[in-house]
């Protein structure tokens, strides 16, 4: 697991994303934009679900922060990112927890699908270093400086 090793005063993000490549690429990028995120990270759909209940060693709130929001990958193994959003929004401890997907699939069936579950935004991976800064430069913008959260559970 990647774990930024933030002050408390960071935002808490959880990225669900079993591409550890892509993980790092993203720690990275959010450490060099310098945005106020304390990034924790899982691989699969099974750990997502355990970070958010706190269980299975993501009991300490104090390491393993409750998020902000989900950046969540879809295809992962163990449970995918359709079940993890399934889950989510089913549970009323953690329905209003924030869910972004960021997926590598355009596919229009996955867009479509992920928003029927609950999902409230769509991200496509970019394929280059600038493409992710700009991404970033977007989440920080809407969901750091303008969104308001609902209280964490």
């Amino acid at each position: 697991m990647v774990k930024s090793a933030m002050p408390s005063s960071q935002t808490p993000v959880l990225v669900a994303d079993d591409d550890s490549q892509d993980t790092l690429l993203l720690q990275l990028a959010f450490e060099k934009s310098k945005m106020p995120v304390q990034l924790q990270a899982v691989a699969d759909g099974e750990q997502a679900i355990d970070y958010l209940l706190g269980r299975n060693g993501y009991e300490d709130r104090h390491s393993h922060p409750f998020p902000q929001f989900l950046l969540l990958d879809l295809k992962m193994p163990r449970l995918n990112g359709f079940e993890v959003l399934d889950f989510v929004r089913a549970r009323p401890g953690l329905r209003q927890l924030p869910i972004i997907i960021l997926s590598s699939s355009d596919d229009p069936r996955d867009i479509r699908r992920a928003y029927d579950a609950g999902a409230n935004s769509y991200l496509c991976k970019p394929h280059t270093a600038e493409g992710l800064a700009d991404l970033l430069k977007a989440l920080q913008a809407y969901w750091l400086k303008f969104n308001h959260f609902p209280p964490c559970s």
